[in-house]
C-alpha cells in the first residue's frame, strides 16, 4: 500500500512525496517484527497463515532460483524454506565456499526481491538425503568429536559455523526485524528422533539445551524452531511436526502456535527403488486437515527437489535425482495437477486468515468424520472432514444443508454453506510431461573419444599418502574427498599357485587387482553395506601386488550414530584361501598396507578437458571407441538444443560413473541398477494413508526399470551456438555411444469438468502452442 499512497498524494499536493519516501525509508529501517502467540506467527502486529515451500539452493543453479521462486509465489506460496549445508559451505576446516550455487546471501536476495517470506533452517545437522547430513567428513579428524552430543569440540565446530552463517546474513540484512525476509530460524533437526537411541541421556539432554541456548544468544531476532523435538523441548524454542500428515500432532507448551515444518510431497529415491508418487488429492487433504485442527504455518518438503549435483547425495544409494515429486518437478518445470490444486487450496485458506486465526472453534467428531466450526463476530467457517477411505458420507450442518463429502478428503465451506473446495476434486488440469530429442539425430552427432583411466600408478604398493599395518575405516582416512580409496600391500611367494581372494568390506563397492589385472568387481546391496568377494586369483613366484579400490556411493546421513556407520575394508578380513581345503592359506589383515584416495584423473582434472590433456584422448569423428570397458574416460562435443526448456542427458547403455558438461558435475549415474519390482507399482489409490516405507505402498512408478536414466543438464551449464563438452568417467564399463540429449516439456494435458458450472482452463508450457483439443 506504501507504493500506491504516493501516486494519490502527487495528484493531490506535490510536496508529499518527500514525506512519504521517507517514511517508507523508515520502515525499510526498522524491518519487520516477528512474534507469536498460540495461534499463529504475528508478523507486525498481525497474526498471519504462511505457506511455505522448500528450494534447496545448492540443488538447483543461481539462474533457475528467480523462476523456481516466482512459480512459488504465483502457487500461493509467502515463504521459501531451506536447510543450510555446512559440509558444502566448509568443505575443508576453516575453507568456505559461498560461490555459485552456494551464494546464500544472493539466494535469500532473490526470495526477498519477490517480495516473499523466508525460513532458515541452519541445523547444521540437516540430514535431507545430503552426503553425511550436511556434516563435513573433516569433523572425524578432531580429537574427542563426538557428533550431536555434549562435548566441546563438536559444539565448538557448531557454534563456529552458526556464527558465521548468522553474521553473514546479519551483515546483508536478511533477517526480518533489519527489513529482509528471513522469519524463522532453525537450529538442530530431528534430534528428538534420536535422542533416545544414543546410550546417553544425560548427554542427550544437555547438547540439545546447548542448542536452543546458543542460538539465542545469536541475537537474530526471529524465532528459533526445532522440528521433531516432542520431548524434553527446551523453553525458549518453537517445537514443530515433521511427516505426511501432521493434524493429529499439537506443540508441547500451550502458548506456542502448531508449525509443520515438512509436510513430505513425495519421497526420495535410492538407486534400487522406484519413484514414488504421492498424489494432490492426498496431499491437499493432509493441508486441510492440518489447517482445520488449528495449524498457521505449513510447509512443502520439498516444493522443488532438485538434483543432488557432484557428490551430494546421501544415503548410502540416493540418486542423483532429488525430483521428490514435488509441485515443480527437478527441472524446474510445474507438476500438474499437484502445483495448481494445491495453489486453489491457498487461494481459499487465504481468503479464511482471520477468522481461523482470531475465531472461536468447535469440533464435532462423528466415528472417521469430523466437523470444525470456527466462529467470528456474525462470520462463519466449516471444514468438514471424511478419513474413510472407502465411503462417501452425508453431513448435515446446523444450518439444516446436507453435504456429500467423498472418501479421504476434506469439504471447505468459508460461509459455512456453499463447499468452496473438496480436497478430492481437482478442476485444474493434468500435464504430461515428455522427454524429446530436439534434433533426432542428436546421438549421431556426439563424436566421442576415449581414454584409459591410469591404473598403472595404483597397482603396486608405492608411492601412497602412508602405510599402516592394520585396515582402516575409508571416511576417516580418506577425508570423503573422493569416493575412492586405495588399499595396496605385496608379499613374496615361492611359486605359481592359485588361491581364493577373499575380502570382507563394509562397502559400498569393490574392485579387486592382482599383479595389475582387475580379478573381480562387487557391490552391496541396498540396505546392509556389508558383504564379501571372493574369486580366483593366480599368484606367480616372487613379489605379488595385491590393490583394492573401495568406491563409497554417498554417506549415510540420518539415524543415532549415523556418523560411526563405517565404510571400506575397515578391520578385513583380506585373506588368501587354499582352493583344495578351503582354509586361510595367508591372512593378509595386517600386512603392511599402502594408502591414497583418489584416481589419478581426479587429481589431473580429466573432467576439465584441460589443453594439456587433449593429445592423450583417442578417436574422433572417424575412429571407433571400446565400449563396455570398465575405468575409461569418455568425451564428446555437441551443440545446445534451441528454446528454453530444460536439458537432459539420457545415459541409458552407460554402466555406472560420473558425468560433466563444461566441467560442471552433474553427479554421479548408475543406469545399470535396476528398480526392484515392488507391489505399490500394480496399484495407485489416493485414498488412504501414504506411506514410503513397510506394507501398504502405493502409487510407485518404474519398477524393473532403470533407477535413474535421465540426468539434469541446467541451461546455464550449457553455451548457445559453441560446442559444449561431455565428459564420462564409467567406471563399471558401458557404450557412451547410446547417450543423448533431450528437452522436457508438457505433451499434452487434459482436465475433468465434473460438475454443471465447472470452468477448466488448458496451457502448454514454455511459450508453446496448443496443437489441437479433444473433447
Amino acid at each position: 500500500s506504501l507504493s500506491i499512497r504516493p501516486l494519490l498524494a502527487m495528484e493531490r499536493a506535490p510536496l508529499l512525496p518527500l514525506l512519504l519516501l521517507a517514511a517508507v525509508a523508515l520502515a525499510a529501517v526498522s524491518g519487520t517484527e516477528v512474534a507469536y502467540n498460540d495461534r499463529a506467527l504475528v508478523i507486525d502486529g498481525e497474526r498471519r497463515i504462511v505457506i511455505s515451500g522448500s528450494i534447496h539452493y545448492p540443488r538447483s543453479t543461481p539462474e533457475m532460483w528467480p523462476d523456481l521462486i516466482r512459480k512459488a509465489k504465483e502457487g500461493g506460496l509467502d515463504a521459501i524454506e531451506t536447510y543450510v549445508f555446512w559440509n558444502g559451505h566448509e568443505p575443508r576446516r576453516r575453507e568456505y565456499n559461498f560461490e555459485g550455487s552456494y551464494d546464500i546471501v544472493r539466494f535469500f536476495k532473490e526470495i526477498q526481491d519477490a517480495g516473499m517470506y523466508a525460513i532458515l533452517r541452519i541445523g547444521p545437522y540437516i540430514c535431507g538425503e545430503w552426503n553425511y547430513g550436511g556434516l563435513p567428513a573433516w569433523l572425524r579428524e578432531i580429537s574427542g568429536m563426538q557428533f550431536r552430543m555434549h562435548n566441546h569440540p563438536f559444539e565448538r565446530e557448531m557454534e563456529t559455523f552458526t556464527t558465521l552463517i548468522v553474521d553473514k546474513l546479519k551483515e546483508a540484512k536478511m533477517f526480518a526485524g533489519q527489513g529482509g525476509p528471513i522469519i524463522l530460524s532453525q537450529i538442530e533437526n530431528e534430534y528428538g528422533n534420536i535422542m533416545g537411541k544414543l546410550n546417553n541421556n544425560e548427554s542427550a539432554s544437555e547438547y540439545i539445551h546447548w542448542c536452543a541456548a546458543m542460538a539465542n544468544k545469536q541475537n537474530v531476532g526471529v524465532p528459533w524452531i526445532m522440528c521433531q523435538q516432542d520431548d524434553d523441548v527446551p523453553s525458549n524454542v518453537i517445537n514443530t511436526c515433521n511427516g505426511f500428515y501432521c493434524h493429529d500432532w499439537f506443540p508441547k507448551r500451550a502458548d506456542i502456535p502448531k508449525i509443520w515444518t515438512e509436510n513430505w510431497t513425495g519421497w526420495f529415491k535410492a538407486w534400487d527403488k522406484p519413484d514414488f508418487h504421492r498424489s494432490a488429492e492426498d496431499i491437499a487433504f493432509s493441508v486441510a486437515m492440518f489447517f482445520q485442527k488449528r495449524g498457521s504455518l505449513q510447509n512443502y518438503y520439498m516444493y522443488h527437489g532438485g538434483t543432488n549435483f557432484g557428490r551430494t547425495s546421501g544415503g548410502p544409494y540416493i540418486t542423483t535425482s532429488y525430483d521428490y515429486d514435488a509441485p515443480l518437478d527437478e527441472y524446474g518445470n510445474i507438476r500438474q495437477p499437484k502445483y495448481g490444486h494445491l495453489k486453489d487450496l491457498h487461494n481459499v485458506l487465504k481468503s479464511m486468515e482471520k477468522i481461523l486465526l482470531h475465531g472461536d472453534y468447535k469440533d464435532t467428531n462423528m466415528s472417521s468424520t469430523n466437523m470444525t466450526k470456527y466462529t467470528l463476530d456474525n462470520s462463519s467457517a466449516c471444514f468438514i472432514s471424511n478419513k474413510f477411505d472407502d465411503k462417501e458420507v452425508n453431513v448435515t450442518l446446523d444450518t439444516g444443508a446436507t453435504h456429500v463429502v467423498p472418501a479421504w478428503s476434506v469439504s471447505i465451506l468459508p460461509d459455512c454453506k456453499t463447499v468452496a473446495y473438496n480436497s478430492a476434486k481437482i478442476k485444474t488440469q493434468t500435464s504430461v510431461m515428455v522427454k524429446r530429442p530436439e534434433v533426432e539425430t542428436v546421438r549421431e552427432s556426439l563424436a566421442w573419444s576415449w581414454m584409459p583411466v591410469n591404473l598403472q600408478p595404483f597397482m603396486t604398493d608405492e608411492k601412497g599418502n602412508f602405510r599402516k599395518n592394520e585396515l582402516l575405516e575409508q571416511i576417516a582416512t580418506s577425508g570423503d574427498q573422493s569416493d575412492y580409496l586405495w588399499y595396496r600391500t605385496s608379499f613374496e611367494h615361492k611359486e605359481e599357485a592359485t588361491y581364493k581372494l577373499h575380502v570382507n568390506t563394509t562397502g559400498h563397492e569393490l574392485y579387486a587387482f592382482v599383479n595389475g589385472k582387475l580379478v573381480g568387481k562387487q557391490h552391496s546391496p541396498n540396505g546392509g553395506f556389508v558383504f564379501q568377494m571372493e574369486t580366483p586369483v593366480k599368484l606367480h613366484s616372487g613379489k605379488n601386488y595385491i590393490s583394492l579400490l573401495s568406491a563409497t556411493i554417498g554417506l549415510k546421513n540420518y539415524g543415532a550414530l549415523f556418523e560411526m556407520m563405517p565404510a571400506g575394508i575397515v578391520g578385513g578380513p583380506v585373506k588368501l584361501v587354499d582352493t583344495v581345503t578351503n582354509t586361510t592359506a595367508y591372512d593378509l589383515s595386517n600386512s603392511s598396507w599402502s594408502y591414497k584416495a583418489g584416481l589419478a584423473g581426479e587429481y589431473r582434472e580429466t573432467h576439465l578437458d584441460k589443453a594439456d590433456d587433449r593429445s592423450q584422448w583417442s578417436g574422433g569423428l572417424n575412429g571407433t571407441i571400446p565400449v563396455h570397458r570398465p575405468f575409461t574416460w569418455y568425451k564428446a562435443t555437441f551443440e545446445a538444443p534451441a528454446g528454453e526448456e530444460p536439458v537432459v542427458a539420457d545415459l541409458l547403455g552407460l554402466g555406472k560413473g560420473v558425468v560433466w558438461v563444461n566441467g560442471n558435475n552433474l553427479g554421479r549415474y548408475w543406469p545399470s541398477y535396476v528398480a526392484a519390482d515392488m507391489g505399490g507399482c500394480k496399484q495407485c489409490d489416493y485414498r488412504g494413508t501414504f506411506k514410503a516405507e513397510g506394507d501398504g505402498l502405493k502409487c510407485l512408478t518404474g519398477c524393473n526399470e532403470p533407477s535413474q536414466r535421465f540426468y539434469h543438464v541446467p541451461r546455464s551449464f550449457l553455451k548457445a551456438g559453441e560446442p559444449n563438452t561431455m565428459v564420462l568417467f564409467e567406471e563399471a564399463g558401458g557404450d557412451p555411444t547410446r547417450v543423448n540429449l533431450h528437452t522436457v516439456a508438457v505433451g499434452a494435458a487434459c482436465a475433468e469438468a465434473a460438475e454443471v458450472g465447472d470452468q477448466v482452463a488448458l496451457a502448454c508450457s514454455h511459450g508453446r502452442t496448443i496443437s489441437s483439443v479433444d473433447v
